[in-house]
This record gives C-alpha cells, structure tokens and sequence, in this order.
C-alpha cells in the first residue's frame, strides 16, 4: 500500500497539515472497498482529488471513471444525464442515449456538489445505491448497473435535509464515509508552501522568473481569511506571476490583488449569510438581557440590604435613584420612570418573620438569604446554557461539529461543556 506521501506525489497535492493527511488517509482506507463516500469541504479546497485517488487505488481502477457536476447540469435534463433516455422520451430525443451510469458499468462516478440535485433525481439515485437498479427516462425496464459512487458538496446537509431540500435516507447512503477536506485558513502551514508552488509553476508557463513574497507579504498571506480557499490562492498567485514587473512582491502589492471586504483572518462577529434556522442572534440578545437582569438585581439587592440595615436613608435614596436612571435613562417625562421611583422610594418595611424552628431572624439570616437568590440566579443562567445545548445537539442529530457551528462555539468548547455538564 502507498504511503501518504507517495500519494501526494503521484496526484501532486501540497501540503503538511494534520488534518489534510487524515483525509487522505481515509481515503486511502476506504478505496479497496466499494462503500459510498462524501467529501466535503467548502468550495475551493480540493474535493476533487479524493474520489481520483479512492477509484485509482480500487479493484476499479481500469474501469471508467466519471466526474459530474450535478450543479451545472440543468433540472430538466439530470435524469437523462444520468440515467439515459429512450427514442421519443421528450422532445428533442431523436434517439437512446445510454447515461452515466451505464457507461460507468464497473466503474466509479463522482456526483460533485450532490447537494445541489432536484428531490426527484435524489429518488432514482437512492435506488440505485439500495440495489444497483435504474430505469431510463421514458422506458419501464429496469436495468442494472455496478457502480462506485463518491459524492462531494459544499452545503450544510444537516441544514438541508431540514429545509427539505434533501433527503435524508439519501445523504445517510451516501455518507458511509465521510471525509471533510479542511479550508485553507486552517491549514496555516501550506499556505506559503501552496503559492511557492503556484508562483513556480506559473514562472514556468510564462517564461518568467519566479515572484517571492517580502517576509510582511508572506505575514499578510497568512492572515488573509480565502474565502475561496486554494482556487483563490492559486488564481492571485498567477496574476501578481504576469502583471508585475517586480518580482519581489511587498505586502502592499499584495494587498492590492486581495478583495478589501475580507482582508484578516479575524473572526467574523455577524455571519454574511443570514440562514432561516441561525438563532445565534437571538441567543445574544438573550445572554445579554440575562446579564442585565442580574446586575440590575445585584444593584436591588444592595439597596434591600441597607433598608435591612435602617442607619443610612438618605444613601438608599440616592442610590435608588441612581439605579432608576441607569434602567430607564435620563427622560424626564417619562411618567413610568416617575412612578418607579416613586414606588421604589417607598418600599414598605420589611417584615420579620420566624424562622421554621420558631427562632426570629436575624440579620444575618437575611444575608444568608440575598446570597441564595444569587446562587439561585447562577443557576438559572447555567440552565438556560444546558437547555440551549442541549436543543441544538437534538437538532443536529448528536452531531456535535454542526452543534458548535450553530451555537457558535469550537467544537472543544462544546466537547467540555458536555462532559461538564454530564449531558
């Protein structure tokens, strides 16, 4: 069996990153057998080159291999793509066209972006994950077919499966196995390793010498967040290679060929996209209200606490004060405000009462008591933190990288939590 970097260099792939080897490991386990696979990532990062080295390390490797972009194929014509038509199916077919997956008898397809086929295409293909059977458009005899399939896509599944735009019987077939190809951001170490590669490669095509990055252009390459990931690397590397006359490249000029939108490998406080099921906005609003509650209770309960004590009025008055200009802000017109502080003012006085064994309290037995309502509301806050995990952990069927996503915590945070709270 071929190593991990015998791998690389035989399909020329670049990089040392931990988990960008893991993927390549798995799919270098799973290609002796015949199990679907996914491969997932986001766009730019390279899917591609696993189904290639899965069906070049498989029993099926002198068979047909067949790479399909399911999003660039039109709705109307999918199922003929894959599955064949018969004479006369719609109009246009003026004669049997056999699909894919008969082409590929024997062999291995690659269904890229998956996620983007209509929910009737995602039928017939679950069929044939189940039992190897397909039927062409227009004809209504099954014919069977021996296939590898290695899917890939750049979408939440989980997100969706929920919005039900894709099965999930399918996306559970398909991913027997998944493999996840890391964006290029975390891969920090192949980041310059990539462009060095590029700029060479890109010096040869054109018959250049090679460009070379400043060490502060090299600092900026790696704080950029690439979005578009290692098309996007590759596609800057090769205009700074044939529109600079420098060959030495500074961080200003390159900061001239990155988009200023996304400039830092800074973590984005609010999400671009707005996704129907997000609530991490309500969440913080939510957190934040909670946070309030409690330090405008504290602020209370050092108030209740010096109307106990009785030996300083004017104080308690100012602070009350104080207090109600800080919840409701300075608008004196505000009747309400008026009215709370007149309330507030004058609190009744507090009635002494016995305690359970028939001894009067005491002082500090109200003490003790203010300092259980502060366990009390600590408790509280911890709960609501259990509830919302344990929502989200429900939500995305255990899944606890889709967890963290959502609850927008790492995946190490949520993994401590659960323990912590035994969950």
């Amino acid at each position: 069996m071929e190593s991990v970097q015998g791998i690389k260099q035989r399909f020329e792939l670049i990089g040392n990153d931990l988990k960008f080897n893991r993927a390549l490991e798995k799919a270098m386990q799973v290609a002796p057998t015949d199990i679907s696979v996914l491969v997932t990532g986001e766009s730019g990062v390279g899917k591609e080159a696993i189904p290639k080295i899965i069906h070049a390390l498989s029993h099926r490797k002198h068979a047909k291999y067949i790479a399909v972009n399911c999003g660039a194929i039109p709705e109307g014509t999918i199922d003929s793509e894959l599955f064949g038509h018969e004479k006369g199916a719609f109009t246009g077919a003026t004669q049997t066209r056999s699909g894919y997956f008969e082409v590929a008898d024997g062999g291995t397809i690659f269904l890229d972006e998956v996620g983007e086929l209509p929910l009737t295409t995602q039928v017939r293909l679950l069929r044939v994950l189940e039992n190897g059977e397909f039927l062409k458009v227009g004809s209504s005899q099954v014919q069977k077919t021996n296939v590898r399939i290695v899917a890939a896509t750049n979408i939440e599944m989980f997100e969706a499966i929920e919005k039900g735009k894709f099965r999930d019987d399918l996306y559970y077939r398909l991913s027997t196995v998944e493999i996840n190809i890391p964006p290029l951001r975390q891969r920090q170490g192949d980041i310059h390793l990539l462009f060095r590669k590029f700029a060479s490669d890109f010096g040869q095509k054109y018959k250049m010498p090679t460009v070379k990055l400043t060490e502060d252009a090299v600092q900026l390459l790696l704080r950029y967040r690439w979005p578009g990931n290692i098309r996007q690397l590759r596609n800057i590397a090769e205009q700074i290679s044939v529109l600079e006359e420098n060959r030495e490249i500074s961080a200003v000029t390159l900061q001239s060929y990155l988009p200023s939108t996304i400039n830092t490998n800074l973590p984005a406080l609010v999400s671009t996209q707005k996704r129907e099921n997000d609530f991490s906005n309500e969440r913080e609003i939510l957190y934040k209200v909670l946070f309030d509650m409690k330090s405008d209770l504290n602020d209370l309960k050092k108030l209740t606490l010096e109307l106990l004590k009785g030996d300083n009025t004017e104080k308690v008055q100012e602070e009350n004060e104080n207090l109600i200009r800080k919840i409701y802000g300075d608008k004196k017109e505000d009747q309400v405000r008026e009215d709370t502080v007149t309330e507030v003012l004058h609190l009744p006085e507090p009635v002494i009462e016995s305690t359970s064994n028939g001894r009067v309290a005491t002082q500090e037995d109200r003490y003790h008591f203010a300092e259980e309502i502060e366990e009390e509301e600590t408790l509280s806050l911890q709960e609501k933190e259990i509830e919302l995990i344990k929502k989200s952990l429900e939500r995305n069927r255990g899944k606890r990288k889709a967890a963290a996503a959502e609850l927008g915590i790492s995946e190490r945070t949520l993994y401590r939590k659960i323990k912590q709270y035994d969950l």
